[in-house]
């Protein structure tokens, strides 16, 4: 008896998980081809959805993420065409006595197109220089004391004072509470207070960190380098403001593998074109007429604002409106 590949050694896994090279058992359960190129197709949450598995011997399969397929420990046979439908029954196949063979009629099938050529992944935003990081003025002092110093300006904002007297105890830059009281000070100095100054000094402390690849410590970091970019856009610092903008984009470099990149700039660009601007929320709070929760979720559209102005806006968004919105947010918050 002749033995299918169906018969062979083989594992089962997800498709999620399939390779360039696995020898994957096809859906008619018993021919194998082998994977020449995995592409993942995503939903509109940005989560992987279906695999587009391109096979070595021509055509594509469309397969769920989640889906269990069988794969062979074995070399497959190699494969053109997909079959339409199913397979002949031997039935049909056999001779009646006194009867000519007939020719066995071609198999329906459908050829699948090859993928279209895959777009390069595009160049990663190279991190700034030496010369240019040296345009962010170096600290006066200790952290600490760049801290006191934005209280004692400021001796009658008890925004600023509760956030100075919490950092006081010492600056620990590996603590995502610190980072975060740290992002906030520089946010009221400048959203409510108006000191650009101020606000620019207590930033660099954590504008000058290094991405170490933890998204709650970082998130901190990118907050206060987009609200670095804008006010030095505003105060005619060009130069500077783009230190800040290469510098928010170091996760961006990160990722070394061409596939993983491409599928990651993909995400980017959608959340980019689809940004939360917490509309929802700011309405119910002024239907609800509680404006302290108007004015915290108004302070969340604005991070966002500035954050696609320091990416340089976004295929949906461009610079010109996103100037505008930032601009009644400031108007809206600080009244």
């Amino acid at each position: 008896m002749t033995e299918t590949p169906a018969a062979r050694h083989h594992r089962e896994q997800q498709a999620g998980t399939l390779t360039t090279g696995d020898h994957i058992l096809l859906p008619d359960g018993e021919r194998t081809a082998e994977i020449h190129q995995v592409e993942l197709e995503s939903d509109d949450f940005g989560a992987p959805a279906v695999v587009l598995a391109s096979l070595a011997g021509g055509g594509t399969l469309r397969i769920a993420v989640g889906t269990t397929v069988r794969v062979t420990d074995e070399e497959a046979d190699a494969v053109t065409q997909l079959p339409l439908a199913g397979r002949p029954s031997e039935a049909a196949g056999q001779e009646q006595p006194g009867e000519t063979p007939a020719a066995a009629p071609a198999a329906p099938a459908v050829v699948v197109p090859p993928l279209p050529p895959v777009p390069p992944v595009p160049p990663a935003a190279s991190g700034p220089s030496e010369e240019e990081l040296a345009l962010i003025p170096a600290a006066k002092g200790t952290p600490e004391s760049v801290v006191e110093a934005a209280a004692e300006a400021h001796p009658d904002a008890m925004g600023v004072l509760l956030l100075a007297d919490r950092l006081a105890k010492g600056v620990n830059f590996k603590s995502g509470s610190c980072l975060k009281d740290l992002s906030d000070l520089a946010h009221e100095l400048f959203i409510t207070l108006k000191d650009a100054d101020g606000s620019l000094a207590v930033a660099d402390l954590l504008n000058v960190l290094p991405y170490d690849g933890n998204p709650g410590r970082w998130a901190s970091v990118e907050a206060s380098l987009a609200l670095s970019s804008y006010i030095c856009r505003q105060d005619g610092q060009k130069e500077r403001a783009e230190v800040y903008e290469r510098l928010i984009r170091t996760p961006e470099n990160q990722e070394t593998d061409q596939f993983k990149a491409r599928m990651a700039a993909k995400v980017r660009q959608r959340s980019l074109n689809e940004p939360n601007l917490y509309d929802k929320e700011i309405f119910r709070s002024i239907d609800n007429s509680n404006h302290d929760a108007e004015r915290e979720w108004r302070l969340l559209r604005l991070e966002s604002l500035l954050f696609l102005r320091a990416h340089g806006g976004s295929e949906t968004i461009g610079l010109g409106e996103l100037e505008r919105r930032i601009s009644n947010e400031l108007e809206a918050v600080r009244s």
